[in-house]
């Protein structure tokens, strides 16, 4: 399919700046390094379980900003009376494979069936830790409408979803709402794909959320770029940001930033509250699974960036402001 954008080259979507999605002869390096032992990578038993509060949830206040983080980038999204979710996952591993790969940490804190009414799903990109098929396809057949960058939508359409629930957008193109609510599409610098033949085929994005009184970044997964600031001051401030700490690696600098990067990002697209996202759910790097929260909380310090780092499942008000709950201290 042909899209009609400045990114687009007729074949492939680009980044907003070249990239190179690993480091030139370091794919062997990786393998090498994911069949080590690394102590810590992963939890030494599963965490959790973790619950959301049903009695809180279904009661939506109208004119409120309030944030469910449901794991990884799952994120139910409360402001002023509208519900978003953000790249709905309930696999238990992200990957082609029912029986390997990434298997998550936590049961996720809620069931699909007891989703309090959703009026949005935002999409960021295709990979399987953001897009899971069989959720999209039970939330869809809720009728729960979608907003996805180019490309995406089109994924959808081949699992038999309902095409006229899906939005489409580019960079910069937003969706109005209606009574005062918008979503915009934003640059980010990452790729997509589901196998190894389809890489950049679809547009991966990230996102800005406006209701009548407050305004929420989605960053989903992007490495640095300069783009950052633009986005800022075209589409900020932000009562909320939501941006990636973990996963990252020197070999794929690139597409995934980092904790200390994600404190400067926050503060150059002008956000208020930092809501660390793509962390604690599932190895995706050889990191250790706590390395990006401890990392981002001395920088964090460092940067004057407050924080808010509720556990899996609870909801948080942000008017109530900064808030650490120290969850993972409890595991090892």
């Amino acid at each position: 399919m042909k899209y009609a954008s400045d990114h687009f080259d007729g074949k492939i979507f680009l980044n907003p700046v070249p990239t190179e999605v690993m480091k030139k002869g370091a794919f062997f390096k990786v393998l090498k390094d994911y069949a080590k032992k690394n102590p810590g990578k992963n939890p030494e038993k599963p965490l959790g379980p973790f619950y959301t509060d049903l009695k809180v949830l279904n009661h939506l206040p109208s004119d409120t900003l309030r944030v469910t983080w449901l794991g990884h980038s799952t994120t139910l999204i409360e402001i002023d009376g509208k519900r978003f979710l953000t790249d709905p996952v309930w696999y238990q591993r992200v990957s082609p494979f029912s029986h390997m790969g990434p298997k998550r940490f936590f049961e996720v804190p809620i069931a699909l069936s007891d989703l309090p009414p959703v009026d949005y799903i935002i999409l960021s990109h295709d990979h399987y830790d953001h897009l899971d098929q069989g959720t999209m396809i039970y939330l869809t057949s809720k009728k729960i409408p979608v907003i996805c960058p180019l490309g995406v939508g089109e994924r959808l359409i081949n699992w038999h979803i309902d095409k006229t629930l899906i939005t489409e957008l580019d960079w910069w193109q937003s969706k109005d709402l209606g009574n005062g609510f918008a979503v915009t599409a934003a640059p980010a610098r990452h790729f997509s794909g589901r196998w190894i033949n389809d890489r950049f085929k679809t547009l991966w994005a990230s996102f800005a959320i406006k209701g009548p009184e407050h305004k929420v970044y989605y960053g989903a997964d992007s490495g640095m770029f300069p783009g950052f600031n633009e986005i800022g001051e075209n589409l900020g401030p932000f009562d909320l940001t939501l941006v990636e700490i973990g996963a990252y690696n020197e070999n794929w600098s690139s597409i995934h930033m980092g904790p200390e990067a994600a404190a400067t990002v926050h503060l150059q697209v002008k956000g208020n509250l930092l809501l660390p996202i793509h962390w604690g759910t599932f190895s995706l790097a050889p990191h250790p699974w706590k390395e990006p929260v401890g990392r981002l909380l001395k920088a964090a310090d460092e940067y004057k960036v407050p924080l808010l780092l509720p556990a899996p499942g609870q909801t948080c008000t942000i008017k109530a402001g900064a808030y650490n709950s120290n969850w993972w201290q409890n595991y090892k």
